[in-house]
């Protein structure tokens, strides 16, 4: 399964707020052997956001959607999932009974909307302040603010998708390589036979550019399990120096 994110918000696009969730999200997935397939941003705009998540529900994806399920103006992500599933928006029992036990003689009808979901979706518990989120057919939506959004992401990995974990260790190691041959078109065929010899590592190839201009190095590298990294690199190592390209450990 492929796990993504939507992110959402103005105040990320223009810049006045910097994104947590990206960073976060992929750190939490790497710790289960897991990967971020694709990340998308949005602004506060309903028909681009019900577009997405038409998209990303018809695709099968794991998607964390953060930001949005407030219940001010320039709150969609509710209303965008309720049109891009083709439900209509009712109180949830379940959301209900949390808003109710976190605000108690002081529930009012307007905190109420926060637990106003599309119909036939479950919550999501917030261990901050117990206002939910919500989720259905793998898609997860949770609120802007890292402090709840994060541990309701953790609960939901760790809650559903267990059975896809893999605690198995990996490692990447890579080669610097500088000279006159030390750029990718040169080694193309080289990297398509690590490829191909190695199919369950993920090559990837770094060049550098300094500040004037000035090509620095090329990283090559591999990550997975650290046997196959090892042999991987080996092969990798007897071409270079077969090369003879100048190289050093990546430190």
């Amino acid at each position: 399964m492929n796990f993504a994110a939507i992110i959402l918000g103005d105040e990320i696009l223009s810049g006045k707020r910097a994104d947590r969730h990206f960073a976060k999200l992929a750190e939490l997935l790497a710790a289960r052997g897991l990967r971020l397939a694709w990340v998308e941003y949005l602004g506060d705009e309903r028909p681009r956001i019900a577009a997405t998540l038409r998209r990303s529900l018809a695709a099968g994806d794991v998607v964390f959607c953060f930001g949005g399920i407030g219940n001010t103006p320039d709150d969609h992500t509710r209303q965008a999932a309720a049109e891009a599933l083709g439900v209509d928006l009712v109180l949830h029992p379940e959301a209900e009974r949390e808003i109710r036990s976190r605000f108690g003689a002081e529930t009012t009808d307007v905190r109420l909307l926060l637990g106003t979901f599309p119909r036939g979706v479950d919550i999501i518990p917030n261990p901050f302040n117990r206002i939910p989120g919500f989720r259905v057919r793998d898609h997860h939506f949770l609120p802007g603010f890292p402090q709840m959004a994060h541990p309701m992401a953790e609960w939901a990995l760790d809650t559903f998708y267990a059975h896809l974990f893999d605690r198995q260790p990996t490692v990447d190691k890579a080669l610097l390589l500088t000279g006159a041959n030390a750029y990718e078109s040169a080694l193309l065929d080289l990297m398509e036979r690590i490829v191909a010899d190695f199919p369950t590592l993920r090559l990837f190839s770094l060049p550098s550019i300094a500040e004037d201009g000035q090509r620095r190095h090329l990283e090559l590298g591999v990550e997975g399990d650290p046997a196959t990294v090892d042999r991987a690199m080996a092969a990798i190592l007897r071409e270079v120096e077969r090369r003879g390209l100048n190289w050093q450990w990546r430190p």
